[in-house]
């Protein structure tokens, strides 16, 4: 009885290894359009950060994001359509070309993850309205696939007073 109570035990151990180890794998690395939106959001030249400003914000009552803080940057297409306070321009469309980073930061100083939209109407992973949508961990690896189309996102930027599904203006007035 000891014997089989060990092995029992042994094996249980085993499962609870393997099941572990396999939990703790790095997502998968970026590639094809996943890895084009990640090269483009580490460099922060050329960008136009939200009202003007590098500080981070708390996260708002309405993200769906686990980081407590963030910050939102624009290129020079998507810039054209800021105001001079650095705030989405009311009902503005993002012409092609646009590209739209928020970083996502896990404490006052760690980025974890870039909330990318690029506007490429042209790409197998544009949506309906032309935004290829990124959701890349700082490292590199993939927390969603650009082919996914921003599937898990859109309910969200969709809500009311969304502006090409930006939510910036609704929720840092």
């Amino acid at each position: 009885m000891r014997n089989k109570l060990k092995t029992i035990t042994v094996i249980i151990f085993c499962l609870v290894s393997i099941w572990t180890i396999n939990s703790c794998k790095k997502e998968k690395e970026a590639t094809g359009t996943d890895k084009e939106l990640y090269e483009m959001a580490k460099s922060t030249s050329g960008f136009t950060w939200f009202k003007n400003s590098t500080s981070l914000l708390n996260k708002s009552s309405g993200s769906g994001h686990p980081q407590p803080f963030l910050r939102t940057r624009y290129n020079s297409v998507a810039a054209s359509k800021l105001d001079s306070n650095g705030k989405v321009m009311t009902g503005a469309t993002f012409p092609e070309g646009s590209l739209i980073i928020k970083e996502l930061y896990d404490n006052s100083t760690t980025l974890g993850r870039y909330a990318i939209l690029y506007k490429k109407t042209g790409s197998a992973d544009a949506d309906a309205k032309g935004w290829v949508w990124g959701y890349i961990n700082a490292d590199g690896g993939v927390a969603e696939a650009a082919s996914k189309k921003g599937s898990s996102c859109t309910s969200c930027h969709s809500q009311a007073n969304n502006i090409d599904y930006m939510l910036m203006n609704k929720y840092f007035p």
